[in-house]
């Protein structure tokens, strides 16, 4: 009976212990599919000169809004490997070397997206052929129902192929332009507003970011 009534306490004394409030890690964009890119496959396409985010991937939808309050502290891209004489054509025709960040987007009417953060731009060409992960310094602050876009100021190559239609992205060129991969329409400063009508099937934007959500007090009893 003693022994009874000591663990009656100890589990009485463990609920009225404070709940703890958890953060949770999630990757803003997995869906569980391959990241692979198309280079060096033909055709070797490349993302270029656009600020640009996935909205579907088969059954999948709007996988890379937030679906929590919290920060984004890194982000990863896989990245194919372009012959040298792409790399050469890409750099010559698209401002130079391979750079790429992220961007987080407010979503408002009509598709247009305002920037409300962004990470500092890298140099992609060391890390060709692999997935390569860039923690952040200063992390991102965002909230549910903001958009991690992919923001490349030159090019990148980051596209995977092949895919049936129901793989669409989206790019903030004007609606007039969505063939133009030549015009530089990345959003590259906060504030700036951008409308998001060009949209792509077939292909897939081959990066990821990680979010810690904020972490939410728990409701204490009445």
């Amino acid at each position: 009976m003693k022994c009874t009534r000591t663990v009656l306490a100890v589990l009485a004394a463990l609920l009225a212990l404070p709940a703890v409030a958890e953060a949770k890690i999630i990757e803003v964009g997995d869906v569980g599919a391959k990241l692979t890119p198309s280079c060096p496959h033909s055709p070797c396409e490349v993302v270029s000169r656009t600020t640009a985010y996935q909205t579907r991937l088969g059954d999948d939808k709007d996988f890379f809004v937030v679906p929590k309050d919290g920060r984004i502290v890194a982000w990863t891209i896989a990245l194919g490997t372009p012959p040298k004489k792409q790399i050469a054509y890409f750099e010559d025709g698209l401002g130079g070397e391979a750079q790429a960040g992220i961007s987080v987007l407010k979503t408002g009417d009509r598709w247009y997206r305002r920037v409300l953060a962004e990470s500092p731009i890298q140099k992609l060409t060391p890390y060709f052929g692999q997935t390569v992960q860039f923690p952040l310094t200063a992390s991102l602050p965002v909230k549910k129902g903001n958009v991690i876009a992919l923001t490349v100021p030159t090019w990148a190559p980051a596209l995977g192929l092949g895919l049936p239609r129901e793989a669409v992205w989206r790019a903030s060129r004007a609606v007039d332009g969505c063939d133009d991969t030549q015009t530089q329409t990345a959003q590259t400063d906060i504030n700036d507003l951008a409308r998001y009508k060009c949209f792509y099937r077939t292909a897939r934007l081959t990066y990821t970011a990680t979010l810690i959500t904020t972490p939410v007090p728990p409701k204490t009893a009445k």
